[in-house]
């Protein structure tokens, strides 16, 4: 019996569709995308299971004179970074990068840049106020954070790892660190926020870390 004309034009799409629908099928369920590695030190547990160093609690005072804590990012992905109002050198730079973060990701709800100052005898909350205001800060995307010192440098230097917060607790240090957050709390990459090709980097890191939780 002659083949169908119709199956004559069906059978070749068939076998080129065909693997294409096998992998879907093998694959369904499962995430395909790149996941990126979680940064710090884990201990082992004695079932196996691996536990990784999270960001503390925390809470502190922001430019609108608010009182933030780490709970008010729950279910957020954030980018953590420290500096100095009055700083001429690397802070300029890093947050002139940190705003390219702010316009990439802006108007979305599920991520926040916190910047902690780390001279807050002198960067108060009106005076980091005018400094978010220069960088044209969204008060609801990005914080400029201010507290006690000890309780700043003790968060960069345990929570965070800051590598350049390692002095004792008056030291007054530099760091040109981002630091990306996940919403488990967990660093999730370290990047040089001097450097305009590490935030490219950054910026196509963070939409991958978001793919995660989609």
């Amino acid at each position: 019996m002659p083949m169908n004309p119709r199956w004559k034009l069906l059978a070749p799409l068939l076998v080129i569709l065909f693997p294409v629908i096998f992998w879907l099928l093998l694959t369904r369920g499962h995430n395909t995308f790149k996941r990126l590695p979680i940064v710090g030190p884990f201990e082992i547990t004695a079932t196996g299971d691996t536990i990784y160093h999270t960001i503390p609690h925390f809470q502190f005072t922001n430019q609108m004179g608010e009182v933030v804590s780490d709970a008010d990012l729950n279910g957020k992905i954030y980018v953590a970074n420290f500096f100095f109002a009055t700083c001429k050198t690397i802070c300029p730079k890093m947050n002139e990068q940190v705003k390219r973060l702010q316009d990439a990701f802006a108007g979305q709800k599920g991520f926040q840049i916190l910047t902690f100052t780390v001279d807050p005898d002198k960067d108060s909350v009106a005076a980091l106020k005018v400094y978010a205001e220069m960088m044209k800060a969204d008060p609801s995307q990005w914080w400029f954070l201010t507290g006690q010192k000890d309780s700043i440098y003790d968060l960069a230097r345990n929570g965070f790892l800051v590598p350049a917060a390692i002095g004792a607790a008056g030291d007054f240090f530099h760091s040109q660190d981002l630091i990306l957050i996940d919403k488990e709390k967990r660093m999730r990459g370290l990047y040089d926020g001097t450097e305009p090709a590490a935030v490219d980097t950054m910026i196509d890191e963070i939409k991958v870390l978001m793919k995660e939780y989609q």
